[in-house]
């Protein structure tokens, strides 16, 4: 690439799977700390350089190398995480400080079995730590999509944006610490001290003291620079800053200093792996892992489906190379039809996983395999089988659980293949009993498919595991599933001679004899539940009433016309929230007016004259978008987004206002804007809104409402609600917010709980604040969970707005509550003294007023 370029590709520097950085199970990735890029979960054993640059950093464990292109942009790549600690063992570098590489190159290799063992994962970040004047463009990649070695990945472009330079003329302060870091100053803590510096606007410099003349130093602006000093624990520092103001000086030496000098905890110890939990079992159980929750009583059936039968030998290397082509190429159809079939039919899961296997089939170190064993003689439907079974040998003893989890669906990739390629058409699927508890040393995500079309009652797996394909498709269907049983469940299934087991897919258990009482009051349960769930389904579609009398709407949260097709076919009164920005992101410039009003358009049409709120563009900081870029913030949770976005960006909201005010018939649509802080902005909007709406010659107005995200809203509801014709409640933001725990934080997700006192206050002044004025809806996640959403009916909420397949669930709950008698009970529930006393106490109440019953049902029913 040259200097003169306007764009930059970074190539896959191994072949593995797509994880976005946001989603990295480290902070200072994940918070994107150290900069902007994607992560790969490596299927290979080799890290090469993602595109030309020279080597400036290599870090003294192995782990991290740090690219610089001629245009000076800086690279990060990050083998595994946690790698640091441990030493450079398993990893074999291939380059040093100073050498020139180009696209391809290999930097190191890696055993990934020590690796997975010794670190808290493999996954690899790819991060722009110096973008020098360059801007990243959103990823093609979805999570979870495999690419490979040398696939273009990222992709940056030049931007006229320029950082500006700190003062070098003021105050300058020192300062000397011992460094108290185990691992040494590797990427985490330099990425800390360039945030310190940028946080206090300092020029900060590090340099190790010691006995000779040229002490190596670094700007803590470049993190391969501070890397590169190759500092170890016990290093004697002198730190110096130097900005405008003698007081920031000081307070980055002080913060920097408590970095150093405090010993890193274990923030990334490897998660536990998915182990069996210790349970009491009693003769003639076994144990498994919960994959889809529920219970299930049927006759244990095994079933085993062999590989189609194939010729060993084949008929010369270019007749078979032909037929393999051919094979790929037809399995390759077929899954790109059954991926688009499935999103027709709204089957996400199914879809997304049709999809992986299609880019698992394209790719070239199979076929490669492949073709290495026809070039052996063998014909193309062996050598396909033998490629895949040593990719599946690998991936079973890769010691990673993610990867492990992938061999069924290689397993099924090799079936389906192998099918095009067989004369053997006797191959199907064996017919299963009706209500079968069915066993299986594994299943394939087609072979599950199929074997659902047969209505079994359970499964029970000897391995698999809980994040696999065959999982999720398990739950998306409801099906009881066990897995990681073991090779006993298999001799069990071979000598049972009950004629019916126990499948208890809630405490881990399969009974494979119990009694006639046991299966008598299990069958009880389940025809209970079974019940239940049909009598939800059977009235969807009517209002959800109160035992008191209250009708309370249950309306959808959906991203747009597809799910409010969705929506509608579940029973949804409405649609409590539309996320319009769906229609922004993964875009090189904004949507037309045109573009927007025809996906505002055909989601009003869809849901046939009931409401449907349209929340206007919700992005900031924190969710950039391409062709909006806002400055950078130390924290993206307060900075501007929603409502603030006005003042910035009029023209990018008023033609998404123009768009909305072009739908019909406009009295079912209402309109609704993110993070209102105070009734001024609100103001703003309906003003605007309304000269708009006269320019265009319209008649009818939509409704404006405001979102009560942030504490300051929920306790000047009042105000809010004169203006406004309705308030909504998002929970998730308005809990984030109020117990300051940020809701992405997973180390805080449990405590970020909307039933704190806390919260629980502020949603009862947004209720009273309102009253009078106009409804109060729900649209967070708080919504969904049946028994916080009968706390909210109790505090005097109007509407609820849940995921579209919740909505049968919720109804039904609603309409065993009897709202009036929990509302006494409030007072004694915000007396309390955090989340876990009120949930404890609402689900003593529960129980007493024989809600139990009923929200036990929903809630695993959905």
């Amino acid at each position: 690439m040259s200097d003169s370029s306007q764009s930059l590709t970074l190539q896959a520097p191994v072949t593995g799977v797509v994880v976005p950085l946001a989603a990295v199970p480290d902070p200072v990735f994940a918070s994107l700390t150290l900069g902007e890029g994607i992560a790969l979960d490596p299927l290979g054993e080799c890290l090469h350089a993602p595109c030309d640059g020279e080597v400036v950093q290599c870090a003294r464990t192995h782990h991290a190398f740090t690219l610089r292109t001629a245009a000076g942009v800086e690279l990060l790549l990050h083998l595994g995480l946690d790698t640091v600690e441990l030493n450079g063992k398993g990893i074999e570098p291939l380059v040093a400080v100073g050498d020139q590489v180009r696209a391809g190159d290999p930097l190191c290799r890696f055993d990934a079995d020590a690796l997975a063992l010794g670190a808290s994962a493999l996954i690899t970040p790819l991060v722009i730590t110096e973008a020098a004047g360059w801007q990243l463009l959103p990823s093609k990649h979805r999570e979870g999509e495999r690419v490979s070695l040398g696939e273009p990945l990222l992709v940056l472009t030049r931007t006229a944006i320029e950082q500006s330079d700190i003062r070098a003329d003021g105050p300058l302060a020192e300062r000397r610490v011992t460094l108290a870091l185990a691992s040494g100053l590797h990427a985490r803590p330099a990425a800390r001290l360039r945030a310190i510096a940028r946080e206090h606007n300092v020029n900060l410099t590090v340099q190790q003291e010691c006995s000779s003349d040229n002490a190596a130093s670094a700007s803590a602006a470049s993190l391969s620079a501070l890397m590169n000093l190759g500092l170890t624990e016990g290093a004697t520092l002198k730190l110096t800053a130097q900005g405008e103001a003698a007081e920031a000086a000081e307070a980055a030496l002080d913060a920097a200093e408590r970095l150093l000098t405090t010993p890193e905890a274990e923030e990334h110890s490897a998660p536990a792996s998915s182990t069996l939990t210790a349970v009491a079992l009693k003769e003639g159980e076994l144990a498994g892992l919960v994959a889809s929750p529920g219970l299930a009583i049927g006759p244990l059936v095994s079933y085993q489906l062999p590989l189609p039968a194939v010729p060993l030998m084949g008929e010369g290397e270019a007749v078979e190379t032909a037929c393999l082509k051919k094979a790929l190429l037809s399995v390759g159809e077929a899954l790109a039809n059954a991926e688009a079939q499935a999103t027709r039919q709204g089957q996400s899961a199914e879809a997304e996983i049709f999809a992986a296997h299609g880019a698992w089939l394209d790719d070239p170190d199979l076929a490669a395999a492949a073709g290495q064993h026809i070039s052996e003689g063998r014909s193309a439907g062996q050598a396909w089988r033998e490629a895949l079974d040593a990719e599946a040998a690998r991936l079973a003893a890769s010691g990673n659980t993610l990867l492990a989890a992938r061999v069924a669906d290689l397993r099924d990739l090799q079936r389906r293949v192998m099918v095009e390629l067989s004369d053997d058409q006797q191959a199907t699927l064996p017919e299963l009993p009706k209500g079968a508890v069915v066993v299986a040393d594994e299943l394939t995500p087609s072979e599950l498919v199929a074997v659902a079309a047969q209505h079994p009652a359970g499964l029970c797996l000897a391995g698999g595991g809980t994040t696999s394909h065959v999982a999720i498709l398990a739950r998306a269907r409801g099906i009881p599933c066990l897995v990681a049983m073991g090779a006993s469940l298999i001799d069990a299934a071979n000598s049972a001679t009950s004629e019916s087991v126990i499948l208890d897919a809630e405490n881990g258990r399969l009974a494979l004899s119990p009694s006639a009482t046991q299966r008598a009051e299990v069958a009880e349960r389940i025809d209970a539940r079974r019940y239940e769930a049909e009598q939800a389904q059977a009235l969807a579609h009517e209002p959800a009433m109160t035992l008191d009398g209250r009708e309370i709407e249950v309306c959808a949260n959906i991203g747009g016309a597809e799910e409010a097709r969705l929506a509608a076919d579940s029973g949804a009164d409405g649609v409590g929230l539309l996320r319009s920005e769906f229609l922004f992101l993964e875009r090189d410039s904004a949507p037309s007016e045109a573009t927007q009003r025809d996906e505002y358009q055909a989601a009003v049409k869809a849901l046939d004259g009931k409401p449907v709120i349209i929340r206007t563009l919700d992005i900031g900081a924190d969710k950039q978008l391409p062709y909006l870029r806002l400055p950078s913030v130390p924290n993206p949770a307060l900075g501007v987004r929603g409502a603030r976005l006005w003042a910035s960006q009029p023209e990018l909201l008023e033609t998404q206002l123009r768009a909305l005010l072009g739908v019909t018939p406009l009295d079912t649509l209402h309109i609704m804007l993110p993070m209102v802080t105070e009734v001024g902005e609100l103001r703003e909007v309906r003003k605007r809104l309304e000269t708009l709406a006269s320019e265009m010659g319209l008649d009818t107005r939509p409704r404006l409402g405001a979102m009560i995200e942030v504490p300051s809203a929920a306790l000047c509801a009042r105000s809010l609600a004169v203006e406004a014709d309705f308030l909504s409640i998002g929970t998730n933001d308005l809990t984030q917010y109020t117990l300051a725990m940020d809701r992405e934080d997973p180390a805080l997700t449990a405590r970020a709980d909307v039933l704190h006192p806390a919260v629980l206050r502020l949603i009862q002044a947004t209720v009273d604040g309102a009253k009078g004025h106009c409804p109060v809806g729900v649209c967070g996640a708080a919504a969904g969970d049946e028994r916080v959403a009968l706390l909210l009916v109790a505090l005097g909420v109007d509407e609820l707005s849940v995921e579209p397949a919740r909505v049968p669930a919720v109804k039904a709950a609603l309409r065993c509550l009897n709202a009036a008698a929990l509302a006494d009970e409030l007072p004694a529930l915000l007396a309390l003294d955090d989340a876990t006393a009120v949930r404890q106490h609402l689900s003593v109440w529960l129980a007493q007023a024989n809600q139990t019953d009923i929200t036990t049902t929903t809630l695993e029913r959905c």
